[in-house]
């Protein structure tokens, strides 16, 4: 079967493609050929080895992946041959909270991700594919939209009538744009791009904050809506301040990302006369990933999808993602494979 490795990291130019074995299920584990992955700024730090020690060079990138089920070991039960499949990004990580035993079962990660024609994963990782969704659609969720989903809905205690502020028009933040539309909330969401403001709008943002004409933003967002209840933090260093001053009285923000760095430098007393609620948020779990998907599916949202490449262009992709055009997801179909 056809692969993609991480080779020696550092840049892109590291990918390679390579022949491997066709794998076989042990027990508790499921076979599954992969239709589709999804690309997430997780695998573009793993790669150029951002905040990331280095991997084994034969690991398989990237976290999310959809496919079909082809055969399962011994002792599996919950999925069968012909099932359609994601993968949780976290395969130990079935329910409650995230532990340190968790880590290592990440997928690009501590362990082989979905950039190959078949994967085994444990049985207990899978989650069903509704009929509503397509194997594109579905591989977009397991990273980006259970983010959104666990920091709004898990964390945030999203209502209808709350305000949700939403960093960059990347995966997690259209998927928090459409889930907080889904249910009720206005969503303000910044960019340095007037064309993606404009298109976030056509998607029901009520608010839409150009941060390079407007370094202010945070004022901004809070003297249109009055506070926001619920901030989905992707900035860190370079945006959590001004997402504080953003934040209503007793709002939750959810920090995901360090697109801006690391090393934050705030006011600690921003958090405490507010009574803000700060929570990193890493994904979530399994029974997470089902629940979202459920209502995902009975609400009739469709993962925005920016563009697609083939199985051969996934270095094409990686760059993609590096240069920041992109609003929403990119997908590599695996339809396609090289002879």
């Amino acid at each position: 079967m056809k692969a993609w490795e991480l080779g020696p990291q550092g840049s892109v130019d590291s990918l390679r493609l390579v022949e491997r074995p066709e794998p076989e299920p042990a027990a508790g584990e499921a076979l599954v050929r992969l239709r589709a992955s999804a690309l997430n700024y997780r695998d573009h730090m793993i790669l150029n080895l951002i905040d990331s020690a280095p991997k084994s060079e034969d690991r398989i990138p990237l976290s999310d992946g959809a496919g079909e089920v082809v055969a399962v070991g011994p002792g599996v039960t919950a999925v069968e041959p012909g099932d359609r499949v994601m993968v949780s990004l976290f395969t130990g990580w079935f329910d409650g909270p995230l532990l340190p035993a968790h880590f290592g079962t990440d997928l690009g990660g501590g362990c082989d991700g979905t950039l190959a024609e078949l994967a085994t994963f444990p049985a207990s990782s899978l989650v069903c594919i509704p009929d509503a969704l397509s194997d594109e659609e579905a591989a977009c969720l397991p990273c980006a939209a259970l983010t959104a989903w666990v920091s709004l809905v898990e964390f945030g205690q999203m209502k209808a009538g709350d305000t949700v502020l939403l960093l960059g028009t990347g995966g997690v933040s259209i998927f928090g744009l459409q889930i907080a539309r889904m249910m009720g909330a206005d969503a303000v969401i910044t960019s340095s791009s007037d064309e993606k403001l404009a298109r976030a709008g056509a998607l029901g943002a009520v608010h839409g904050v150009n941060y390079v004409r407007d370094p202010a933003w945070g004022r901004t967002v809070a003297a249109l809506t009055g506070g926001a209840d619920l901030v989905i933090e992707t900035g860190g260093a370079a945006t959590l301040p001004q997402s504080i001053e953003a934040a209503a009285f007793n709002a939750r923000i959810a920090l995901i990302g360090m697109l801006g760095g690391v090393g934050i430098e705030s006011d600690p007393l921003a958090l405490i006369w507010k009574h803000i609620h700060l929570k990193g948020v890493l994904v979530g779990s399994r029974r997470s990933l089902e629940e979202m998907t459920k209502a995902i599916a009975r609400n009739g949202l469709k993962p925005v999808i920016d563009r697609r490449f083939s199985f051969a262009e996934a270095p094409a992709a990686y760059r993609y993602l590096a240069s920041g055009a992109h609003f929403g997801k990119i997908v590599i179909r695996h339809d396609e494979i090289p002879g």
